[in-house]
């Protein structure tokens, strides 16, 4: 998803009652410009290919925060998107799951604001191993499995729901459940019927793509 794409689906999402207050002031696009471009004076070579940040902290005025407010919700998941979208374009790598947060500084001016992104890997050492060996990190946030774009694992497998399956915290254990897929995810050879919690060398089939979960 481009900029362009981007600010096409806000202004959906403002119209109506929010559409006023965006006319003038800080616009969400200007946002997603900037953290694109964090991604870009941010990224670092290392082994794996170009690192790049997937922890953004977005600082606001008071008045744009307020503004902000009604369509929060929405904008982190079209910011986190931008952020993926961008990355797969530029060829970069997360160390970990891509987060948004919006926080305020009473003394910025309405109309500016700060971003700052940092590569951060969360999760204690908790990771879904690809078959090709590449590990995706797990932490606070939800990780899903399917071969949607916005997913935290996409995986090109005809097989594979758009939204097939989610990997989520749950107190100090992770718990794999089924989001209703076709072909049905089964854990260690046996199919998932409700969520279970993952051990360390679970196997995790969905379609005809196997992942295994690694613990620290």
């Amino acid at each position: 998803m481009g900029l362009q794409q981007f600010e096409r689906r806000l202004e959906r999402v403002v119209e109506g009652a929010f559409a006023r207050a965006f006319r003038s002031g800080l616009q969400p696009v200007e946002v997603g410009r900037r953290l694109t471009r964090e991604m870009d004076l941010r990224r670092t070579l290392a082994p794996r290919g170009t690192l790049t940040p997937n922890r953004f902290v977005v600082t606001l005025s008071p008045e744009d925060a307020d503004r902000f407010a009604p369509i929060e919700d929405e904008l982190v998941a079209e910011l986190i998107a931008v952020a993926r979208d961008h990355a797969e374009r530029e060829g970069y790598v997360f160390i970990g799951p891509v987060t948004v947060e919006l926080d305020v500084d009473e003394h910025l001016a309405e109309g500016t604001f700060d971003l700052h992104g940092e590569l951060t890997r969360s999760g204690g050492g908790c990771a879904v191993v690809l078959p090709d060996g590449r590990k995706v990190p797990l932490g606070d946030d939800p990780v899903t499995i399917g071969r949607l774009p916005e997913c935290d694992i996409v995986l090109a497998d005809g097989n594979v729901s758009r939204r097939h399956a989610e990997i989520r915290r749950h107190g100090a254990a992770w718990v794999l459940a089924d989001l209703g897929s076709t072909n049905g995810t089964r854990l260690n050879g046996f199919p998932l019927t409700a969520p279970s919690e993952l051990r360390q060398g679970d196997s995790i089939a969905v379609g005809n793509t196997v992942l295994r979960f690694e613990t620290a």
